[in-house]
């Protein structure tokens, strides 16, 4: 057996929340196929507030000193879980980064190397736009860098702060970046794109996500994979303002929601490319890390009001 020591999470209308330590420690029992693990990092992800809502592979043989990560890892410092759940990794492919896998090297990095190439109909040398919200996140620098590399002609990124934007365009290689929170962003976003967009990757939702919407391009993709500000809300994924749709529906403007797990066949080529990218120095990796479990509430908060550059991680413990 081994000692567990767990959060609780307390729902609120917003993105504040009540995280607890347990009034005791529970013994978790060890049963057939389960396997003990010492937690190393944490991942804290926008789309874990909409599990908080309410209403809302297979079996390895697994050796002392395995890395595996899972989609369904607990907050907890150590945790006994199925295999079924499990993914083994390989430490060479991160050059024994491992926190990668939770980013560029696992699902946010698949979820947009998948989206670009599935859904943006992007063609190289086709002088084409990019635009992505929420730019600085862990999906949203990398959105923009994996555009470069699919052949997109010009990306340019919205995010909420001088430092944001200075590292998005220093560091990243976005051609430009607009912060949403200073001056007027459909000026900005005429002036940089002046012959219109014609990819979106949205993260965002709300008037940013309209905002470029009236200045996309006949026959443009909108990417939907997230709409961090209406998660708060009960329905996480609202449709658009009756005007926007319009625009949309005249300019035969594509926007799918867009699930990753939906393309699980090609999660194997995809980490394989991503990593090759990694090493070759082509995509560039940016973490804000914070230590400890008693740390988990305010990793998530600041992750929702937009506290981090690139992947926010919260480290517990060595390898």
């Amino acid at each position: 057996t081994s000692r567990c020591s767990s959060w609780v999470y307390k729902r609120e209308r917003n993105h504040r929340s009540d995280c607890q330590h347990p009034l005791d420690h529970q013994k978790s029992k060890r049963v057939p196929e389960n396997h003990l693990f010492l937690t190393l990092y944490l991942s804290m992800d926008p789309y874990m507030r909409c599990r908080m809502n309410e209403d809302t592979g297979k079996n390895t043989n697994f050796t002392k000193g395995d890395f595996v990560t899972s989609f369904y890892w607990p907050w907890q410092t150590k945790v006994i879980l199925d295999g079924n759940i499990l993914e083994k990794v390989d430490p060479q492919l991160v050059d024994g980064h491992l926190s990668y896998f939770l980013e560029a090297i696992g699902m946010p990095g698949l979820t947009y190397l998948i989206g670009v190439q599935e859904k943006s109909h992007i063609t190289a040398g086709s002088n084409q736009t990019m635009v992505v919200s929420g730019a600085a996140g862990a999906c949203g620098s990398l959105a923009g860098q994996i555009g470069h590399l699919l052949g997109c002609s010009k990306v340019v990124g919205i995010c909420g702060t001088p430092e944001k934007c200075l590292f998005l365009t220093s560091e990243l290689g976005f051609d430009a970046a607009i912060n949403y929170k200073e001056g007027n962003v459909a000026e900005q976003l005429h002036k940089l794109c002046p012959a219109g967009v014609d990819v979106y990757l949205n993260n965002v939702g709300g008037d940013i996500s309209d905002t470029v919407i009236s200045q996309m391009n006949q026959n443009s993709h909108i990417i939907l994979c997230g709409q961090i500000s209406q998660y708060n809300k009960d329905v996480p994924y609202p449709p658009l303002h009756p005007a926007i749709e319009a625009i949309q529906k005249e300019r035969n403007i594509t926007r799918e929601r867009f699930l990753v797990l939906n393309y699980k066949d090609k999660f194997e080529f995809g980490i394989l490319q991503l990593s090759q990218w990694f090493k070759e120095g082509k995509l560039k990796i940016k973490e804000t890390r914070i230590n400890g479990l008693e740390n988990m509430g305010a990793a998530f908060q600041s992750m929702m009001t937009g506290g981090n550059i690139g992947k926010q991680i919260v480290y517990l413990n060595t390898a």
